[in-house]
């Protein structure tokens, strides 16, 4: 495992004002995440001979070259998810930054074969992409989890992925237009350019000093997890969990469907996929989100804090069907749409993904890691994400992609307001029995 410095300038430093290490963290993990996209999102800005493209056939419908690749890359990063829940939770502290400089270097090489493997080849080269950098996110939750400060911190990796999606589908678009690389190369070309930011960001989350005495009276220990404590935790919390992982089975899909086929959806609409059009659909997104988790970040209280989480989640709910009903009306056009469709997605899967659960880690007094609910609920996600472009190809292949995802958003407009409220029932109800007896 490679061995990277630690600063002790750089550590006194940010020892020595909350609000400094606060913003550094913010924007290493911003910069960290957003760089980890550009070795997964960029090859979804290729079509790959469109709708014309078969990659195989099933029940006489087929699957096209592009979805057969999303779906390798989700199918390997689902996997990913599932060995994170253990890999995450038991990894320590000083143990990220290696850890996460082993797995982007791991992606960087399958991107490679992606570029020269033959044909559908290729489907397995994104798989092993999506197999390293699955357990990205839950490491850098490991090392910002349990400080006073952590949804901010947090807001930086939201802020990231938020935004890292519309502008490296863009950038990858750019690409192509220059006529540099063709479509296969081109995210091998992207992600080389992000590969040196990636490395300086993991350097300095190196650098953050573990959470102090005040972050565990408030927020609660922290500790690796080894398999009788993961346990523990789904023995305490499974129908919590349950509810947690059927929310998050259906937004991921959700987004991830949405993410994957924007440029599409923008076609089927009639608009251009210029460059800034993918840019000025998500960044108001990504100010929305970032700005909400701040905002979670000032309320110190747990139980306030846990409540303010779901309403977040259950204004964004609302959200996707409000708009969605508006779209189909007349009352706003397809690009006020997606960027409204996607606050609502947004501000519900952001929030369940990273604050809720550790504002439930801190007010439910558990002494675990927040990383292995993260993972574990994610694993379960990105299985509803493989569930739905299956769906979508084989079983829904005469419904368009518009049709289908605006249907979608109704789902998930009623799923996720009836799934806040449980979720939020049940952990208010443990939180205070921990209260009660400490």
């Amino acid at each position: 495992m490679p061995r990277l410095r630690e600063s002790s300038k750089v550590r006194d430093f940010l020892n020595s004002d909350p609000l400094w290490l606060g913003t550094v963290a913010f924007l290493a993990a911003f910069v960290t995440y957003f760089s980890m996209y550009a070795f997964r999102r960029p090859f979804v800005a290729g079509t790959y001979g469109g709708e014309a493209s078969e990659f195989l056939q099933f029940h006489g419908e087929g699957i096209t070259f592009k979805s057969a690749f999303i779906l390798s890359q989700v199918l390997g990063y689902a996997v990913s998810k599932y060995l994170g829940a253990k890999f995450c939770s038991e990894t320590h502290r000083h143990q990220v930054a290696p850890r996460l400089v082993i797995l982007i270097l791991a992606a960087w090489l399958a991107l490679v074969f992606f570029g020269f493997l033959p044909g559908r080849w290729k489907a397995l080269a994104l798989f092993f992409n999506g197999l390293p950098i699955g357990m990205v996110w839950g490491l850098l939750v490991r090392v910002l989890e349990g400080r006073r400060l952590s949804e901010a911190m947090f807001a930086g990796l939201a802020a990231s992925y938020v935004l890292a999606g519309g502008w490296l589908r863009a950038a990858g678009r750019w690409i192509l237009d220059t006529g540099l690389v063709n479509e296969f190369w081109m995210p091998l070309a992207l992600a080389t350019c992000f590969l040196p930011w990636f490395l300086a960001g993991a350097w300095v989350l190196h650098q953050l000093p573990p959470p102090g005495r005040e972050d565990e009276m408030e927020r609660a220990a922290r500790p690796a997890m080894d398999r009788h404590r993961r346990k523990d935790f789904i023995r305490e919390f499974f129908p919590g969990v349950m509810l947690l992982a059927l929310m998050f089975f259906l937004l991921t899909a959700y987004r991830d469907f949405r993410d994957n086929f924007q440029v599409d959806l923008f076609v089927e609409m009639g608009m251009e996929t210029e460059p800034v059009l993918l840019l000025m659909t998500e960044t108001p997104v990504a100010l929305v989100v970032t700005l909400s988790l701040v905002f979670l970040s000032m309320v110190r209280d747990n139980r306030r804090a846990l409540i303010t989480g779901y309403s977040l989640m259950a204004v964004g709910s609302a959200m996707l069907g409000i708009s969605t009903a508006l779209f189909q009306n007349g009352m706003i056009g397809g690009g006020m749409w997606m960027m409204l469709s996607g606050m609502g997605a947004y501000l519900a899967y952001v929030p369940l993904g990273s604050a809720v659960i550790e504002r439930t880690i801190a007010y439910t007094r558990f002494v675990g890691t927040a990383a292995f609910a993260i993972s574990l609920v994610d694993a379960v996600g990105y299985t509803g994400s493989v569930g739905v472009i299956l769906w979508k190809d084989f079983f829904a292949a005469d419904l368009s992609r518009l049709g289908f995802i605006t249907g979608f958003s109704w789902l998930m407009c009623l799923s996720g307001l009836l799934l806040s409220f449980a979720s939020l029932w049940y952990f208010l109800r443990k939180g205070s029995e921990a209260q009660m007896h400490p």
